[in-house]
């Protein structure tokens, strides 16, 4: 599986930190930007993370920024994506569980990166149970589809 990283200014050090990790878990990564601390528009790195996890079968996608909020906005509004925010366990595992998201948005500002490294685990490692979950995934493509 290979995984997408972006980051503005403020998940620069978080998605530098989990590229560390990802690395030495194996994975492979794409780093989609940005490359310093330097202020940053966060939409354009969303989108380009976004087109990346959909232009790959089975890839997923992480985004940081101060709260991750502003990049799990702009990722959803990339048709396909299904981006959440979160920061802590139980929301990272059933965001993949039942909602099937592509995206894993965390806030560099907000978790640090021990807590980070097992949202990101728990996020790439859980499967979508599928089932009458399906049915509301389904629900939300329809929806997008307006």
């Amino acid at each position: 599986m290979t995984v997408y990283l972006g980051a503005d200014h403020g998940g620069f050090e978080l998605k530098e930190a989990l590229k560390k990790h990802l690395d030495a878990e194996g994975y492979k990564t794409v780093d989609c930007g940005t490359d310093s601390t330097q202020s940053v528009d966060y939409a354009p790195i969303a989108e380009k993370t976004c087109l990346g996890v959909l232009a790959d079968e089975g890839g997923l996608g992480i985004l940081c920024c101060g709260t991750g909020i502003g990049m799990s906005m702009a990722a959803n509004k990339v048709k396909g994506i299904r981006a959440a925010c979160c920061s802590d366990y139980f929301s990272a595992k059933y965001t993949r569980l039942h909602n099937n998201a592509n995206i894993l948005c965390l806030g560099g500002r907000v978790v640090g990166a021990g807590l980070a490294a097992e949202l990101t685990d728990v996020f790439l490692k859980t499967e979508f149970e599928g089932g009458r979950h399906q049915r509301r995934i389904d629900q939300i493509t329809e929806i997008e589809n307006k």
